[in-house]
């Protein structure tokens, strides 16, 4: 980064998020688009070229020592993230991974380690965390005093489930590539929770399985998730969360304090917040609400550009933004120990468990 003004980032990855991330790369001031990777050499040319990028890699040690690449955003699929991600912090590129940053805590830790030693930023593209609208919710909840229950989904009907059902491998629903509802969805809620209230004291979870396609049924990889539930338990309050691929969640979310209550919509991208507070009216047949304030909340239409803004200023050296990052590593650490132990109650299973 010496005498650059822009940091030059590479892309791993050709799905529908990675263009996402380059739509937000495109309006942000602080960075450019160096290139792609892919194991396909031409499908990283064209994707770099329709994208304004003038590199091409299909190795990913091409990629490691190419000077003029400074970070690299890392979209392939989960069970590649930490071999990837370890393989260019070790060459000293910093690294955005798309969430999950890896297949479990264990993985992660060894990134981060890799990350520090090297002296190079490893974030987790965990963009909701990263939004005003969540920036916002952390900011209400002194409002509510003492905070007792919370409560949030996330879940969406994917049109892959017929495939799945048919008979079809796909990576969505593949052990073998750390994939599943929890994996995908699910982050969406257990990071938050970690990000307001820290490590949970105890971890409840409940999945809905399904047998993998082409997978021998004596396999420690046979089952994946679909969807699920989880309780986590902090002592003096519980947090619940819901997520799936098989069903809509159409509920607001609400955390819930014993002055006031937060209600907000979307925990991927928390907006429409009303602070109700709690009013005394003795003995009813329901919950009373009392007065309430609405929080105005402007996310950007492509949220992706506040993740990326917080690493780019990490990597630039900003030292409160670097501070933010081993923040959200922390985050990121806990939130992958939650959902080791919610698969391991449930009996999925990863390749990368196995791993010494």
């Amino acid at each position: 980064m010496t005498g650059k003004s822009k940091v030059c980032i590479a892309t791993i990855g050709t799905s529908g998020i990675a263009r996402r991330f380059l739509d937000a790369l495109a309006s942000y001031d602080g960075a450019v688009y160096a290139g792609a990777y892919s194991r396909d050499l031409s499908r990283a040319q064209a994707f770099s070229r329709e994208h304004g990028g003038g590199l091409a890699f299909d190795s990913l040690d091409d990629l490691c020592a190419n000077p003029d690449v400074d970070a690299v955003y890392v979209s392939s699929p989960n069970g590649l993230h930490a071999p990837q991600a370890l393989a260019l912090v070790r060459a000293g590129k910093h690294v955005l991974v798309e969430k999950a940053l890896a297949s479990n805590a264990r993985e992660a830790r060894g990134v981060f380690d890799a990350a520090s030693e090297h002296g190079v930023v490893c974030m987790e593209a965990m963009r909701s965390i990263h939004t005003p609208g969540f920036r916002a919710v952390v900011e209400t909840l002194p409002e509510l005093d003492e905070i007792r229950l919370a409560h949030w989904g996330f879940s969406k009907v994917t049109s892959r489930i017929k495939r799945l059902r048919a008979g079809e491998r796909l990576n969505v629903f593949d052990p073998r590539l750390s994939e599943g509802s929890l994996m995908d969805i699910g982050v969406y809620c257990v990071e938050p929770a970690v990000s307001l209230f820290g490590h949970p004291e105890t971890v409840q979870a409940s999945l809905i399985t399904a047998p993998v396609p082409g997978e021998p049924a004596d396999s420690p990889y046979e089952r994946i998730d679909l969807a699920g539930a989880m309780l986590l338990g902090y002592g003096d309050k519980v947090v619940s969360i819901s997520f799936g691929k098989i069903s809509d969640d159409l509920a607001p979310c609400q955390i819930e304090g014993e002055r006031a209550s937060l209600v907000f919509d979307d925990i991927t991208k928390p907006c429409h917040l009303r602070v109700v507070e709690h009013v005394d009216q003795g003995l009813t047949w329901g919950t009373v609400g009392g007065s309430e304030r609405t929080v105005v909340v402007e996310n950007p239409e492509n949220d992706m550009v506040c993740e990326l803004d917080d690493f780019c200023r990490a990597v630039s050296g900003d030292a409160v933004a670097r501070g933010h990052a081993d923040m959200w590593g922390d985050v990121t650490l806990v939130s992958l120990g939650i959902m080791d132990a919610a698969r391991e109650q449930c009996g999925i299973r990863f390749p990368a468990d196995d791993e010494a």
